[in-house]
C-alpha cells in the first residue's frame, strides 16, 4: 500500500470511528436535546470533512476549469443535499463509503498497472565500460555502438550486444516470460534488460542505448494506455452525456413534483440526492479501462506485450491468422542439403554459387558460403547486381553468372532442368550453360505445429501461410505444419496484396491477424488488422510496425492472448451490464421514494467494488 492510500485509510478509519460514536449516541437518544440545532449540524460536519475534504476540493477545482459534471461533483451536490433536509448521517455515509469504494479502487488500480509497471524495472541503471584494462561505471546513454562492456554475476545487460569472451546463462524472465535460462558465450548476441547469470561476459555493443531492445520496450509500455479498445471509448463518450443528463434528471426530480403538488419538498430533494448516489458512473468508467489493463498485465507477464487495449479488443475477434514462413514457422538456420550438377563437380557448383552469393547478406547465400568453406577470392568477381525476388546476376572470371530461382532461369532464358526436392533451391548458370541446382532446407521451429493447433482450438478458423519460398517447400512445410492455405513465391509486395484479398474476405466482426519478422514484413504488419512480430530476433522495422510483440519468439503464445483477451472482453461487458442493471433498476425505485439512500449507497459503492473485483480477474486470465 502507498503513503498516499494508508493517510486515506487513516482518514476513513478516523471518520467512520466518529461517524459509528455519533451514529449509537444519535440512536440511543443521547443526541435528543441537539435535533435541529446547529450543534447536531456541526459534530456531524466533522467527520465529513475529515473524510471528504478532498472530494470537495476537487469538485471546486473542476468547477472553475468547467469541468462540471463527474463523480466529485454528484457526491459533494447529494451530500450537500442530504445535510440541507436534516439526514446529516446519511450524508456522512454516503461520502465514508464513497471514499472507501475510492480507496478499494486505487488499489486495485495499483495492482493491476503493477504487472505492467515491473517491466519497467528491467531499465539497467549503469553500464561497466572497459577503459584502459579498468573498469568505469557509466550511464548506458554514453555507450558508443562498439564499445566493449564487462557485465559481472548478477547484473542487469544494459545494451544489445555480441559476446565477446566468457560463458553464462542469461535469465531473459523480466522480458519473456521463459522461466530456463538461455546459454551465452562468444559469437552470442545478448539483448538489454535481461539478467546475467553466474559467468562474467564482456560484450562488444551493437546499438545505442535509445536503440536497445530495452528502450523500446520501455516506450512500448508506457504507450500502452493511450490506445484505448472500441467499448472504452464508448464509456468514455456514454459518460460525457450521462452525468449532465442525470444531474438534470435530478433537479427536474427536487422541483417539479413539489411545483405541480403544492409541497413536500424536504422528501423530493431526499429523492434527488438518492438519484445523484444511483447515478454516479465510477463503476463503468473505473472498472472497464481496469479491466484492459489487466489483459495487457497478463499479457506481460507471458512474455507478449500489446501495445494499447484496442489491439487486445481485436485480437479476441481474430478468426484468419497469416504466417511468414521463414524466421517464424521456421527456424531461419538455411543449410545445404543436396546439390545436383549438370555437366560439372559438386565442387564446381558449389564454388560459382558461393563466389556469386559473395555480397549478399540473405540467410540462404550465408548457407551456401557456409556450406563452400573456404575463403572467396573477391578478385574474380565484378559487377554484381541483386534482381529482387530472383536472385544475383555477377560476372566471375568475367563470364556473366547467374544464381537465383526459376525465374530467373526463365527471364534469362536459361535451358535448366527443374528440381522437385523439398526445400529452397538455387538454379547455377555461368554464360548460357546450366550447371546444377543447390537445394537448401529450413527446418521447422520447436512449437510451431502445437501453435496452430492451439490456434484453431481457441476458434481461428483458418491460417495461411505467405512465402517467397517455391511452392514445393512452402506446400511440405504447410503439410508438416497443418496450415490451410500457402501462397508461395511472393515477393513483398505481393504479401500485401494477398493481405488485403484475405482482409476482402472478413466479415466485419472478424479480424486477421499477421505474424511475420522480418524487416521486409513491416507492410504487411502495419496493413493487416492485427499485426504480430517476433520480439527477440525480429528486426526493429517489424517491432516498430507491429501491435503485439512475441519477446521469446515462441508462437504459441499467440492462442494464450487470444484466450487473455477474449476472457477480458467478456469480463468486461459483464461489468457494463451488472452495472448498468443494478443502477438502472434502483434509479426506478429511489425516483418513486422506495429506494433510500442506502441502497444507493450500494448500487454507487457496491456496484464499483463488485466491478473492480470482477475487472482484477483479467489479471490471472492467462
Amino acid at each position: 500500500m502507498t503513503k498516499k492510500q494508508k493517510k486515506m485509510l487513516f482518514r476513513i478509519l478516523a471518520a467512520f470511528f466518529l461517524f459509528a460514536g455519533l451514529f449509537l449516541c444519535e440512536h440511543a437518544g443521547f443526541l435528543e436535546r441537539v435535533e435541529g440545532t446547529f450543534i447536531l449540524f456541526a459534530v456531524y460536519l466533522l467527520p465529513y470533512l475529515i473524510v471528504g475534504y478532498d472530494i470537495l476540493y476537487k469538485a471546486a477545482r473542476n468547477i472553475s476549469h468547467g469541468q462540471v459534471f463527474d463523480e466529485n461533483f454528484l457526491m459533494m451536490i447529494a451530500t450537500f443535499g442530504a445535510f440541507a433536509v436534516g439526514e446529516y448521517s446519511e450524508g456522512v455515509a454516503v461520502m465514508l463509503f464513497y471514499q472507501v469504494g475510492e480507496l478499494f479502487q486505487n488499489y486495485a488500480v495499483g495492482k493491476s498497472r503493477q504487472s505492467i509497471s515491473d517491466m519497467m524495472n528491467i531499465c539497467p541503471e549503469y553500464a561497466n565500460l572497459e577503459r584502459e584494462g579498468e573498469l568505469v561505471q557509466v550511464d548506458p546513454d554514453d555507450v558508443e555502438v562498439g564499445s566493449t562492456i564487462v557485465i559481472r554475476p548478477g547484473e542487469r545487460i544494459p545494451l544489445d550486444g555480441v559476446v565477446t569472451e566468457g560463458t553464462s546463462l542469461i535469465d531473459t524472465a523480466a522480458l519473456t516470460g521463459e522461466s530456463v535460462p538461455r546459454k551465452a558465450s562468444e559469437g552470442d548476441e545478448v539483448i538489454s534488460g535481461c539478467i546475467n547469470g553466474s559467468g562474467t561476459l564482456k560484450v562488444r555493443t551493437t546499438k545505442e542505448f535509445d536503440d536497445s531492445t530495452v528502450a523500446k520496450i520501455l516506450e512500448l509500455v508506457e504507450n500502452a494506455s493511450s490506445k484505448k479498445a472500441e467499448v472504452e471509448n464508448f464509456i468514455t463518450r456514454f459518460a460525457r452525456y450521462y452525468t449532465p443528463a442525470v444531474t438534470i434528471g435530478a433537479v427536474i426530480l427536487a422541483v417539479l413534483p413539489p411545483l405541480i403538488s403544492g409541497g413536500g419538498w424536504g422528501s423530493w430533494i431526499q429523492r434527488a440526492c438518492i438519484f445523484l448516489v444511483i447515478s454516479c458512473p465510477c463503476a463503468l468508467v473505473i472498472s472497464v479501462p481496469l479491466g484492459f489493463f489487466g489483459g495487457i498485465g497478463a499479457a506481460s507477464r507471458i512474455g507478449v506485450l500489446v501495445k494499447g487495449s484496442n489491439y487486445l479488443e481485436a485480437v479476441a475477434e481474430m478468426t484468419t491468422i497469416v504466417f511468414d514462413k521463414t524466421g517464424t514457422l521456421t527456424k531461419g538456420e538455411f543449410k545445404v542439403t543436396d546439390m545436383f550438377p549438370q555437366g560439372c563437380s559438386r565442387e564446381t557448383l558449389l564454388e560459382y554459387a558461393a563466389l556469386g552469393e559473395s555480397y549478399s547478406s540473405h540467410p540462404i547465400a550465408g548457407s551456401v558460403r557456409e556450406a563452400y568453406g573456404r575463403e572467396i577470392d573477391m578478385g574474380r568477381i565484378s559487377e554484381a547486381r541483386e534482381v529482387a525476388g530472383q536472385g544475383v546476376c555477377v560476372r566471375i572470371d568475367g563470364r556473366e553468372t547467374l544464381i537465383g530461382n526459376e525465374k530467373l532461369m526463365k527471364a534469362k532464358e536459361i535451358a535448366y532442368v527443374p528440381c522437385e526436392t523439398a526445400g529452397t533451391v538455387v538454379y547455377v548458370a555461368v554464360g548460357e550453360k546450366y550447371l546444377g541446382a543447390i537445394v537448401i532446407s529450413d527446418t521447422i521451429k520447436d512449437g510451431a505445429k502445437e501453435a496452430i493447433a492451439s490456434m484453431k482450438r481457441v476458434g481461428v478458423k483458418k491460417s495461411v501461410m505467405l512465402t517467397g519460398d517455391r511452392a514445393a517447400a512452402a506446400e511440405a512445410a504447410a503439410a508438416q505444419l497443418g496450415i490451410d492455405e500457402v501462397h508461395a513465391g511472393l515477393l513483398p509486395a505481393d504479401k500485401v496484396t494477398r493481405v488485403e484479398a484475405l482482409l476482402a474476405q472478413q466479415a466485419d466482426k472478424e479480424r486477421l491477424a499477421f505474424v511475420g519478422d522480418g524487416i521486409n514484413d513491416a507492410p504487411v504488419l502495419t496493413r493487416a488488422d492485427i499485426g504480430i512480430a517476433m520480439g527477440s530476433m525480429g528486426s526493429d522495422a517489424a517491432i516498430e510496425a507491429a501491435d503485439v510483440v512475441l519477446m521469446d519468439d515462441d508462437v504459441r503464445k499467440i492462442a494464450a492472448v487470444v484466450r487473455i483477451s477474449r476472457k477480458t472482453l467478456s469480463i468486461v461487458r459483464q461489468n457494463i451490464v451488472f452495472a448498468l442493471g443494478i443502477k438502472v433498476l434502483v434509479l426506478l425505485l429511489g425516483a418513486l421514494g422506495m429506494a433510500n439512500m442506502w441502497e444507493a449507497v450500494f448500487a454507487d459503492v457496491g456496484v464499483s467494488v463488485i466491478a473492480i473485483l470482477n475487472s482484477m480477474r483479467a489479471l490471472k486470465a492467462a
